[in-house]
C-alpha cells in the first residue's frame, strides 16, 4: 500500500480523482483503503497496475497472496 499512497501523493489532486475514476473507484476509497491497509480486491489491483503503468504492482498491494491469484507471475 505505500506503493500507492506514494504514487497518489505524486500525483495533482484532479490528477489523483482521475486515476481513482479510471480504477473504476474513487480517490476516497483508494486513501481509506492505505490508511486502514485494506485488503484491494484483485480486479481493483489489476486496474492500479494497468492504470499506473506498472509504477504500482499487484504483487505489492496483496502481498500476503498474491500467488494464490495470480499464477500467472510466478517466477518458471
Amino acid at each position: 500500500m505505500e506503493e500507492l499512497r506514494i504514487y497518489l501523493n505524486a500525483l495533482s489532486l484532479e490528477q489523483q480523482h482521475i486515476f481513482a475514476k479510471a480504477c473504476g473507484t474513487s480517490l476516497g476509497y483508494l486513501r481509506k483503503a492505505i490508511s486502514k491497509d485494506q485488503k484491494l480486491g484483485a480486479e481493483l489491483c489489476v486496474c492500479i497496475e494497468l492504470i499506473s503503468d506498472k509504477a504500482i504492482s499487484r504483487k505489492h498491494l496483496r502481498p500476503y497472496d498474491w500467488k494464490n491469484i495470480w499464477l500467472e507471475l510466478m517466477p518458471d
